[in-house]
């Protein structure tokens, strides 16, 4: 909680593979320490790691309560004390999130966000945007490109044995290093 008894948003975001669940992971790790009433949350899409856990891609992990949407989790916090909130994969919960983490910082909650803030085809992915906007906190890390090696603001799907080609359908998919790639601007193929 924040000295002057108000809690704070903070955002960590970037594209996949970027280490935005260890850094969530390591917030988490922080105020656990320190004696902190925390509670994590992923979304129940995310099952890559098996259900119940946020997991990082180095292997760390935390058990978490996995929820479908906004309302779900409003009602799992109902009555809760917390001076920690953390939040992964929260580009799955949608605009209806902005309320909410604006709301329990107001009530002396922490509320810590992860997730992409741009799609595969290298779009702005609400609601980070807007949640950067309103944090006080943003931390925008990148991946390291597939192709070249340099920084990677970007990702994108690919089709398993097809290194390059991002021309993928756009249905919602929850997947990793089978199905995406980081990707640095020059490398990163936009679809038409």
């Amino acid at each position: 909680m924040h000295r002057d008894g108000l809690g704070r948003l903070q955002v960590v975001c970037g594209p996949m593979f970027a280490g935005k669940s260890e850094e969530l992971l390591r917030r988490v790790r922080r105020a656990q320490l320190a004696g902190l009433a925390v509670e994590v949350v992923n979304h129940a899409l995310d099952e890559r790691h098996g259900a119940g856990q946020v997991a990082s891609h180095s292997g760390l992990s935390v058990p978490s309560s996995a929820v479908p949407d906004v309302p779900s989790l409003v009602e799992h916090l109902d009555g809760r004390r917390l001076d920690l909130l953390a939040i992964d994969e929260a580009q799955f919960f949608g605009a209806g999130l902005v309320p909410v983490v604006g709301d329990l910082a107001l009530r002396g909650v922490t509320v810590v966000v992860a997730g992409l803030c741009v799609t595969f085809d290298g779009r702005p992915f609400e609601p980070l945007p807007s949640l950067m906007a309103l944090a006080e906190d943003v931390t925008k890390l990148t991946a390291v490109c597939a192709v070249c090696g340099e920084d990677a603001p970007f990702h994108q799907r690919v089709r398993a044995g097809d290194v390059g080609d991002a021309r993928v359908p756009t249905a919602e998919h929850v997947g990793g290093i089978e199905s995406y790639q980081a990707r640095c601007r020059r490398h990163h193929e936009a679809l038409p």
